[in-house]
């Protein structure tokens, strides 16, 4: 689980809670069911339309990927691969088969089998690079629904605000009805900027983030792998694929190299 998501979104609203509460303001004034109907209700109806039946009928599966946290373990598949590339070396590439089982990561696992098995550098290139692509996209898929909560939760904001305008112009002629009609009618815009400045964008901001590390991953695995398949020297793919590492994966790396060649 990405404790981020759930603290950002925590936090969000316990300080429009608090900022409410200390300005003196009754809190009972900023809850109005029509308007969450209004606004939550239509960004979501409008976030259904915009978006492909297989993310809308896995909405769960969608809400429950933004906040579980991806693992990827980018200095244990590079001290794989390393592992890999010195046994491939002395022992043949057959000798990975029965090193397969002990992979966890599907994407990896395929990889090493294919190249046990005999596929062309270039075939396998092309397989794994398909599967790097159809992962991102659905993660994209993913980001779309959020992007869509951020994008039509303040539209859906504002055409509450206009209902409630149009509400309120048919009693001008009761003047101390004015001020509680306007307040009403301007929560619309703020549920909806709530909706999209706390949920929709930050969300589809994480998952953006996350399809960047996993493909990262994903291509760091594949050239680890299409070099063990070319016999590459060891040490050289180590060198090379140290580079895939972000910064503090690398300093991780390194620390974990160090402490193993003392």
């Amino acid at each position: 689980m990405d404790i981020t998501v759930l603290i950002g979104v925590v936090v969000g609203f316990g300080m429009m809670v608090y900022g409410i509460i200390s300005g003196q303001g009754d809190f009972a004034t900023f809850i109005n069911i029509p308007s969450v109907v209004i606004t939550v209700g239509g960004a979501l109806s409008a976030a259904i339309t915009a978006n492909k039946k297989n993310v809308v009928f896995g909405i769960v599966k969608v809400i429950m990927g933004a906040i579980k946290e991806p693992k990827i373990d980018y200095v244990g598949n590079l001290r794989t691969l390393v592992s890999f590339s010195e046994k491939a070396r002395r022992e043949g590439l057959l000798s990975l088969e029965s090193s397969i089982e002990e992979i966890q990561d599907p994407f990896f696992k395929k990889a090493v089998q294919l190249v046990v098995d005999g596929t062309e550098p270039e075939v396998l290139r092309t397989m794994m690079e398909i599967e790097i692509d159809m992962a991102t996209a659905e993660m994209m898929d993913q980001k779309g629904f959020f992007d869509s909560l951020g994008t039509f939760g303040p539209a859906f904001g504002m055409i509450g605000t206009l209902v409630g305008l149009i509400q309120m112009l048919k009693s001008l002629n009761d003047p101390s009805s004015l001020g509680p009609s306007m307040a009403v009618a301007l929560i619309t815009t703020l549920y909806g900027s709530i909706l999209a400045n706390i949920v929709g964008i930050p969300i589809a901001e994480k998952i953006s983030k996350r399809a960047g590390d996993l493909e990262l991953s994903k291509r760091m695995i594949l050239e680890g792998v299409l070099s063990i398949q070319a016999g590459e020297n060891p040490r050289v793919l180590e060198e090379k694929l140290k580079s895939y590492l972000p910064s503090a994966e690398k300093v991780k790396y390194e620390a974990q190299a160090q402490g193993a060649g003392a």
